[in-house]
């Protein structure tokens, strides 16, 4: 599995920490910026060029982080494929991948720890997509809206 990771100004720091966490855990990543701290930057300029790459291979995830995980799952809802989900707790990651197939998380720097990231990704990134049918008619169901944009 591929990942993709990406953060605005306000979530820079707390993606550098996730990073070391990353690669330190074995996951094949990608940082697609920001590559530097710009406190003037715009979350769309990072959570596009991600969602694109996420909608467009099936296998990847991807992790956005600003400060509330918002802006950039509203962006990456826009991208063909993309079932982005923000998640402040565990449960929140779990339910997203479980009862979803969220493909991207959404994390909301100013709301949570380094730790509690790592957790929320961890979850995030191992749950599987649950086997309940109303699971998967429903995702369907979204597949079927992306292919009439």
């Amino acid at each position: 599995m591929k990942i993709y990771i990406g953060a605005d100004h306000g979530g820079f720091k707390l993606k550098e920490e996730l990073k070391g966490w990353l690669k330190d855990s074995g996951y094949d990543f990608e940082d697609l910026g920001a590559f530097n701290f710009v406190p003037e930057d715009d979350f769309v300029d990072y959570a596009w060029p991600l969602a694109l790459k996420v909608g467009g291979d099936e296998s990847a995830r991807g992790i956005l982080v600003c400060r509330s995980g918002q802006g950039e799952c509203v962006v990456a809802n826009k991208a063909r494929g993309v079932r982005a989900v923000p998640a402040w707790n565990e449960k929140s990651a779990y339910a997203g991948r479980h009862d979803n197939n969220a493909n991207i998380v959404c994390l909301p720097a100013d709301y949570i720890t380094p730790d509690g990231a790592r957790k929320i990704i961890e979850i995030f990134l191992t749950t599987p997509f649950g086997e309940e049918e109303r699971f998967h008619r429903r995702v369907d169901k979204v597949r079927k809206i992306d292919a009439n944009l």
